[in-house]
């Protein structure tokens, strides 16, 4: 039932026809992957840049690390040039989506790139995979009819195997078995819907196909039996069950699960209530006479979004056929919608359960009131089953083994909401196989999970496009029409948090007249956002929530929770917070996991922990407000505070001093970090000291901002010099420019004499390698006559090899030369090797602007042979492509394929994105100057996607390369 052909969908047009579906971008996942502009496909290029673009289409809006891609395309035996191969198939899907239609072109994609990868910015509803959910999803809960009608539009979304042409075993792992469940259990659900309507004769073919293609799929048998036993054939439907039972005993050593086996047993009795229209009339039909239940509470109001979170509760009932009780846990920070999505959700399936739904407000987390007991609970659901007051038993243990009883053989749906811990719930638990209980909680429920066997569903924020349709939605506005690019900005300060949103949008429905950028003006002042998240109702304030989380923490948890307000990064670890709090590494694990289970910090990956922009607010608030002994800490940045902030500054210090000598030698003879017996984290090599440097370097940025911010300056600048070697490596240019600011502005504000030579020295190169020479020179400049106010001849000579550096970029080579010369002969003095290669160096550059080819090449290998004692790499790479460039440039094409072959090796080892570009720069020359415009085309290609992806300016002479070969082939 995979129909090829284009059907009439609800609209009364076939889907190919569909104006709204197929004006634009759609993609299609569902068989060989596809992409149409109107209607037309596009040529997206090799199976590997399909596998690439088809990993961002599955997660749509969210963030995907470039090492995921890489893992996910090549598995375990990436190849050495895995990182570049994915910028250059991301820089051909750009192109080729920028190349069809205007920039709001309807679903057009953009690919932002985001560290540590890339983000997709889509409409989900453009892609057939996420259209499918969609569909399957607004299938519940309506008529037989218009469920059968949304299946079958579902169905036909599928085209064949998924993502059938690319090869890339790991991608299809992750997403083919699931989309493959989907696609069987919308089937399944749509043949349930058509026995519904009375088609079981013309069903009863399909599904024998269906049950022969999956004999253990006990949901196909189920209904063939149903289906076969109303078109008259019982005995074709008794062999069908046991032929299911032979083979799961055979091949599996288990039994039919209870729902095959009551409807064999009903076969056997020849139940008339079978023939009747639906399998559900017929359950309660036979359904325990009582009461039924309806206690769910109203659907909430301007609901949106949560799609993802929806199929899983779906997949997580669909996919049970235990002996248990099945049980689901929805856990999340305060305020993340726990409640909205289990009450929509219970309320979309609440007819699959005949029986009734209970409801029980737990109030685990109340501000007013103590939380209810399991007792409580119970005797209130007793009632409603029917049971007498005076009949309900005394004892606890007795009432949970009466409520166990009355619904053993009854399908009831149970929502515990707001549920303390694992004891308050498991005596709620249900007996018997038919019933689900869902339950939400701030806390994590772990015992549930060992104990009960629940599944855990963990609600995270809303991604923008949903936050914002939040907005629009509980305020009854469309201010995302009117003020598009306030509305993202409004939903980003509230952390994509629900009940911010829904405060939010009720301010704005208030007044108006503000508009939404006057209330993002408000949010935007930090000190003052909880406070206009505050509306008249005390129960509705995100600190409220906030507060009643944090009361029922214990004190040093609590405590832990405050301080956390003092790290400025979003993301931290054990051992940063181990500083902060005065405490061991494995000590401040065990706060965070306590923090993690109440839901105040998220653990993103082993050892890192996160913290809502919001509760990150909130913990900063606390820090000045009455600590549990009622003493006062007063505003401001308290002294003890700023011990412990010091404490955090000190680890980063201590940490990326360590670690920048891995990628390069420390030869600014600092010892920047001081003595100290910090405990730090095991960092052994180079590529653990570059791990470490790209998962600390957003929180490194913010600590430098922080310690300028509060005046310790000499922690500010300190801090800065310190990630220069991780800067020459990864060169994220904006970063770099903006922390040297902020590190120059410290280094004279604290007076230093050796920060005020390094500072600008390194802001010099920042502008230096992005083509702003004028700046560079400035800032060289100001380098230079710190440099000789220090009267040091080391700072000196490395001012003067900057100033060289420029000043031949600028084609100044007469002072470019006198500048290099000076600097090589101090460094000779000084003994110091490593700095006289960084003059040889520029030194060759004059020699080769003047046209001594020679004389620079000379100079360039006694610069090799001094980067190599160094073991200096991403320095030797750079020397070894200017090897390659003055050989090329004297007619020796092997020679300087050779050079640019070993910096590309190099390169790659040390991770140098910039030389690994300058290498195919270089290798696209040779081929040019063989005649060879192919593999020339292809080597500048590849440099030019690592140009754009980092910023460089050099991107225009790859361009301009290309474009020589296109006016050589026009």
């Amino acid at each position: 039932m995979q129909g090829q052909d284009a059907t009439p969908d609800r609209r009364g047009a076939s889907r190919e026809d569909a104006g709204p579906d197929t004006a634009g971008f759609t993609f299609r996942v569902l068989g060989p992957l596809e992409v149409r502009y109107d209607g037309a496909p596009l040529q997206l290029g090799s199976a590997s840049v399909r596998g690439a673009f088809a990993c961002l289409l599955m997660e749509p809006n969210q963030l995907v690390s470039i090492d995921r891609l890489i893992d996910t395309l090549w598995g375990d035996e990436p190849p050495a040039t895995a990182r570049t191969i994915v910028h250059g198939y991301i820089s051909r899907i750009r192109r080729l989506l920028h190349g069809h239609g205007d920039a709001d072109a309807a679903g057009r994609p953009e690919i932002l790139t985001r560290s540590p990868g890339y983000l997709l910015r889509i409409d989900p509803e453009r892609v057939d995979a996420h259209r499918a959910r969609t569909l399957i999803n607004e299938a519940h809960g309506k008529d037989p009819a218009a469920r059968a009608a949304l299946l079958t539009e579902a169905l036909q979304l599928w085209r064949g195997p998924v993502l059938s042409g690319i090869v890339a075993e790991r991608l299809h792992q992750m997403v083919g078995p699931n989309l493959d469940e989907l696609r069987l259990l919308a089937l399944e659900e749509r043949i349930a819907a058509e026995l519904e309507l009375g088609k079981h004769h013309r069903l009863v073919v399909e599904l024998a196909t269906l049950v022969d293609q999956h004999p253990l799929r006990e949901r196909l048998t189920y209904l063939l039996m149903l289906a076969g036993y109303r078109a008259g054939n019982r005995a074709e439907a008794q062999a069908r069950y046991h032929a299911l039972r032979e083979r799961l005993s055979h091949e599996l050593g288990i039994d039919p699960g209870p729902e095959v086996r009551t409807l064999y047993e009903r076969l056997l009795r020849d139940d008339e209530a079978l023939l009747s229209g639906t399998q559900r009339q017929a359950d309660r039909e036979v359904a325990p006479v009582g009461p039924v239940p309806a206690e769910l509470p109203p659907a909430v109001a301007g609901f949106v979004g949560r799609e993802r979170e929806m199929a899983l509760l779906d997949r997580m009932v669909e996919r049970d056929r235990g002996d248990t009780t099945l049980l689901a846990v929805l856990t999340g920070t305060a305020g993340v919608g726990k409640s909205a999505v289990a009450i929509t959700w219970a309320q979309r399936v609440a007819a699959s359960f005949p029986d009734g739904q209970l409801y029980a407000s737990l109030r685990g987390f109340d501000s007013e009131r103590a939380p209810l007991s399991p007792g409580e609970a119970l005797t209130s659901m007793l009632k409603t089953l029917g049971v007498a007051a005076d009949a309900i038993p005394v004892d606890l243990d007795d009432r949970a083994a009466l409520f166990r009883s009355l619904l053993a053989d009854r399908r009831v749906l149970v929502l515990l909401d707001n549920a303390r811990d694992s004891e308050q719930v498991r005596p709620l638990l249900p007996g018997g196989s038919r019933s689900l209980v869902l339950v939400t909680s701030r806390r994590r429920l772990d015992g549930l999970v060992v104990r009960s066997g629940a599944r855990v569903l963990p609600l995270e924020t809303l991604p923008t496009e949903s936050a914002v349709a939040l907005l629009d939605r509980a305020g009854g506005i469309d201010g995302s029409a009117e003020e598009p690019e306030a509305a993202r900005e409004l939903a980003e300060l509230c952390g994509g948090l629900p009940l911010a949103l829904r405060i939010a949008a009720a301010r704005l429905a208030a007044n108006p007249a503000r508009g939404i950028a006057g209330l993002v003006r408000e949010l935007t002042d930090e000190s003052n956002r909880l406070h206009a998240l505050d509306i008249d109702d005390a129960d509705t304030s995100v600190r409220r929530a906030f507060d009643i989380s944090y009361r029922n923490l214990h004190p040093v948890h609590a405590a832990t929770f405050r301080q956390l307000g003092l790290v400025p990064g979003h993301t931290f670890t054990a051992h940063a917070v181990a500083a902060v709090c005065e405490t061991d590494p494995p000590g401040a694990y065990r706060r965070l996991r306590a923090l993690a289970l109440a839901h105040l910090v998220t653990e993103s990956e082993v050892d890192r922990f996160g913290m809502h922009d919001l509760l990150r607010l909130y913990a900063r608030e606390l820090l000045t407000a009455p600590t549990c002994d009622g003493k006062q800490d007063g505003a401001g940045f308290a002294e003890r505070d700023e011990k412990a902030f010091t404490r955090l500054l000190h680890y980063y210090l201590v940490v990326a001093d360590h670690a920048r000598r891995f990628l390069r030698p420390a030869r600014d003879d600092l010892d920047l970090s001081g003595d100290s017996t910090i405990e730090q984290p095991e960092i052994r090599n180079r590529t653990e000291a570059l791990a470490w440097f790209d998962s600390e370097w957003p929180n490194l940025v913010a600590a430098v901002r922080a310690a300028h911010s509060h005046g310790l300056h000499e922690y500010a600048w300190r801090l800065v010099r310190c990630q220069f070697n991780y800067l020459v490596v990864r060169c994220p240019w904006e970063d770099w420019i903006q922390i040297y600011t902020v590190g120059l502005e410290s280094a004279r504000l604290a007076a230093d004499p050796v920060g005020q030579v390094l500072m600008p020295a390194g802001l010099g190169v920042a502008y230096a390698r992005t083509g702003k020479h004028d700046e560079a020179l400035a800032h060289y400049a100001d380098s230079y006559r710190c440099a000789v106010a220090t009267g040091n001849a080391g700072w000196l000579a490395l001012a003067q090899v900057n100033m060289g550096a420029v000043l031949f970029r600028m084609q100044r080579y007469a002072e470019a030369q006198v500048h290099c010369r000076d600097a090589l002969r101090a460094y000779r003095t000084l003994g110091d090797r490593y700095r006289e290669a960084g003059a040889l160096n520029n030194l060759a550059q004059v020699e080769q602007a003047n046209g001594r080819l020679d004389e620079a090449l000379e100079h360039l290998l006694e610069a090799e042979v001094m980067y190599r004692e160094a073991d200096d790499l991403e320095t030797l790479a750079m020397v070894l492509n200017n090897c390659g460039e003055v050989s090329i440039e004297s007619g020796r094409l092997d020679e300087g394929e050779g050079y640019h072959h070993e910096a590309l090796n190099v390169a790659q080892r040390c991770g140098s994105a910039m030389h690994q570009a300058s290498a195919y720069m270089g290798l696209g020359d040779v081929a040019q100057s063989r005649g060879d415009r192919s593999v020339a085309r292809t080597r500048w290609e590849t440099a030019l996607s690592i140009y754009e992806t980092g910023g460089s300016p050099r991107a225009a002479q790859a361009k301009s390369r290309l474009q020589s070969i296109d006016d050589i082939g026009a």
